[in-house]
């Protein structure tokens, strides 16, 4: 199916629910069962390369808004041009053991967001997370691995308005090295992180870590 749930929240600026959550993996979730149940013809998502991981140590707390943050709302699309992505929003929780809930995996156009933390566009970091494969195929961030630095993501917001956001960096982390602070770490500026399975991909463990974009607001309509 594609995404784990995702190891602990430090996300954003705004309530107590973006406070650490429980670092938990799911691993079902994680398996690739498309892969799994036809690995003769499917083919695993692509990984980012490492010219799209940032150049150095991003310097969170000297990070500057590149236009004002907008005010909170929630989001209702993504969209990312590059590579062919047009998907609903629908609001993701915690689980009972206290990590991120992931959409139903049965709508392969299907993404989701913390819909207690930040919404895109506000001042901090917002979270939207998806599937990249399920039991019948590519799902939505199948191909997010393939994103390069400079393309641009959008999301449109419940007010009518559209966050336009910028992507700095494209990197895989290992589950078991998750950076969470770097990942969910609150900022300065509105930000954006945009997670799905990958990392490679085994018969015996499934996906083995995580791809996740870093991007920031680079402007509204």
């Amino acid at each position: 199916m594609g995404v784990r749930a995702f190891p602990g929240f430090g996300s954003g600026l705004r309530t107590p629910a973006n406070a650490a959550m429980a670092a938990v993996t799911v691993f079902a979730l994680c398996s690739g069962v498309w892969l799994l149940r036809d690995a003769a013809g499917a083919q695993a998502p692509p990984q980012p390369s490492a010219a799209q991981a940032r150049a150095g140590p991003a310097d969170r707390a000297g990070e500057r808004p590149a236009v004002p943050a907008l005010p909170p709302s929630p989001p209702d699309r993504i969209r990312v041009p590059a590579i062919g992505v047009d998907a609903p929003l629908t609001g993701l929780g915690l689980t009972k053991t206290g990590s991120l809930d992931v959409p139903p995996a049965a709508d392969e156009n299907l993404a989701g967001w913390y819909e207690s933390g930040t919404t895109p566009g506000e001042r901090g970091t917002a979270i939207v997370a998806g599937h990249v494969d399920n039991a019948d195929g590519p799902a939505v961030f199948y191909d997010l691995g393939a994103l390069a630095k400079g393309s641009t993501i959008e999301v449109d917001r419940r007010d009518g308005g559209v966050a336009v956001f910028s992507v700095d960096a494209v990197e895989v982390y290992a589950a078991k090295n998750f950076p969470d602070e770097k990942v969910y770490g609150a900022a300065r500026r509105p930000e954006l992180r945009v997670i799905t399975c990958g990392g490679g991909w085994s018969r015996g463990t499934g996906y083995q870590g995580n791809v996740v974009v870093f991007a920031h607001l680079t402007g509204s309509r």
